[in-house]
């Protein structure tokens, strides 16, 4: 149940945005969890590490789950996305901040490439940003 009016405007956003929108919103949350789960490391909070990289790796699920394999750079996302989950597990695992460092990189280069992907097919990812 949605209670903050902030809950409530996040929810408005994501059922009426655009397929971009959505995707790059994905990728915010990702990275915004994934650099938690690395402060939580680094401050050696490992509940904070743990609850963030889990929701990190969330996400990742549901960029798998999104992905439409009619076409061919799906398969190669889908390579991608499975590594930054092993990523993520042993990171959260070992508490190595290497390995969530490489996925952040990784998830940063993504969004940008869809935010230019959704500017150049006139998606308009300019409110996504």
């Amino acid at each position: 149940m949605i209670y903050s009016p902030h809950q409530k405007y996040q929810q408005a956003q994501a059922q009426t945005a655009s397929k971009p929108k959505l995707l790059i919103m994905l990728y915010d949350g990702a990275i915004r969890f994934v650099r938690a789960g690395i402060e939580g490391i680094e401050e050696r909070n490992y509940e904070k590490a743990n609850n963030n990289l889990c929701k990190a790796q969330a996400i990742i699920h549901e960029l798998i789950s999104s992905l439409n394999f009619d076409y061919p750079i799906s398969k190669d996302l889908l390579s991608m996305y499975e590594y930054m989950l092993h990523c993520l597990i042993d990171s959260n695992v070992r508490k190595d901040v290497e390995k969530a460092q490489e996925v952040l990189e990784y998830v940063l280069d993504l969004r940008e490439t869809w935010v230019e992907a959704s500017k150049l097919s006139g998606a308009g990812a300019a409110g996504a940003v």
